[in-house]
């Protein structure tokens, strides 16, 4: 890996270092909401760069609310702004150290859902989260469906509802029914879950009809966000047989600001788990398609400080991203630039790295302490949950930042 030297006082540890340069939208007090590229605590906003000349993008494509037209220009000239850019902050005479204003303190920004998304899939994809889950309410013999080891098991989520890292979320109102009940009640959840995922925003819009291969799959992959899919346990147990998920699901879900191009942690990438029984051809791939992203979980509250309840790994995926987007397409969907795809939940092999409290409480019959000695089991309200993210190997870090979100009463 190539050592590279910024000018920017960058501090240790920072996920957004210069190997890393992810893209966001953000604004500055109340002001029209503007592309731009964090490094360290700051932010450099590409509408200023651009009218200084130092890139060949036109400012208009940065002077958005979102980064859909951007993204839509096609990864040559994606990838050249992103490495012009790190260009000028590396070169000892760079004629950005003279324009202070191109540079916005992370602090005083305020971040914005990067794109729009016009669609958004929820796939299913942890190995080991899906044998928990198929353990917990099916035969522990035969955790998983008869399908799951042959295709990337997903379905068709929400997209209004998609939020931005730091949004609020109310509990959501649904039917419920116990084992013991007799019928259904409307009410407040009582099993409020978070899920440990991460999200890629598709960066290239196709025709009805056509596929993409794995093969070709990472050229329609613009970056990956960290994602929270939020799940009302009770709401979907009660709804989701025989279409699955609905109102238990689509109530939020929360997605980190800043876009880490799959460029950037291009250094990442590993060999993912050994696929067995052999996949049919189409989902067949050579070399590494998973990508070592360590991950973490906190959960704090009114009375307590932030507890560490998670600790997973993105490279345990058992279906990678490029074959999600294959099989997505297999069948002449089209996908269109802004689209969101979400892992699924992402666990370990062992406790400390499940990926939902669905798990880490196993159904709610195992509590849990928080660091004042409080117990849970689920979500309570003024609950916040925050997701965290990064990538490292000989001394470059590339993160995601975090993406965070607190539970406030029903309405």
């Amino acid at each position: 890996m190539t050592t590279l030297k910024t000018w920017v006082n960058v501090p240790h540890n920072s996920d957004f270092s210069i190997y890393n340069l992810p893209f966001g939208n953000f604004s500055v007090n109340d002001d029209q909401p503007r592309a731009g590229i964090a490094i360290g605590t700051q932010i450099i906003d590409l509408v200023v760069v651009s009218e200084l000349g130092l890139i060949e993008v036109n400012a208009n494509y940065f002077n958005q609310s979102t980064l859909n037209e951007f993204i839509a220009l096609g990864k040559k000239i994606t990838n050249k702004v992103r490495l012009d850019i790190q260009q000028l902050l590396v070169i000892e005479n760079s004629p950005l150290k003279n324009h202070p204003e191109a540079f916005v303190q992370q602090k005083d920004a305020t971040m914005h859902l990067p794109v729009q998304v016009g669609d958004y899939t929820d796939f299913y994809s942890s190995i080991e989260h899906a044998t928990n889950v198929g353990k917990m309410f099916r035969d522990p013999e035969n955790a998983l469906l008869p399908n799951w080891r042959h295709i990337p098991v997903g379905y068709h989520g929400r997209a209004s509802s998609i939020v931005v890292s730091g949004t609020n979320i109310h509990r959501p109102m649904g039917q419920v029914k116990t084992n013991e009940m007799e019928t259904p009640v409307f009410q407040a959840s009582g099993r409020l879950d978070f899920e440990l995922e991460m999200g890629f925003i598709v960066g290239k819009t196709t025709q009805l009809g056509n596929r993409i291969t794995v093969e070709n799959a990472s050229e329609h992959i613009f970056g990956l966000v960290l994602f929270n899919d939020w799940s009302a346990r009770d709401i979907q147990k009660w709804e989701y047989v025989p279409l699955g998920p609905f109102l238990g699901k689509s109530f939020a879900s929360s997605m980190s600001p800043w876009i880490v191009t799959l460029e950037a942690l291009e250094p990442f990438k590993v060999q993912g788990p050994k696929q067995d029984p052999a996949v049919l051809s189409y989902l067949q791939y050579d070399g590494a398609k998973n990508y070592d992203i360590q991950l973490e979980v906190g959960l704090s509250s009114k009375s307590s400080e932030e507890t560490i309840i998670s600790c997973s790994n993105f490279k345990y995926m058992y279906w990678n991203m490029m074959q999600q987007l294959a099989h997505h397409t297999v069948n002449g969907c089209n996908v269109n630039v802004g689209d969101v795809m979400a892992s699924g939940t992402i666990s370990g092999k062992d406790e400390s790295s499940y990926g939902s409290l669905l798990e880490i409480s196993w159904g709610g019959k195992k509590p849990f302490e928080l660091k004042d000695g409080s117990k849970r089991t689920f979500i309570e309200d003024n609950d916040t949950i925050t997701l965290k993210g990064f990538a490292e190997k000989e001394g470059v870090r590339v993160g995601f930042g975090e993406v965070t979100g607190t539970i406030l009463p029903s309405k």
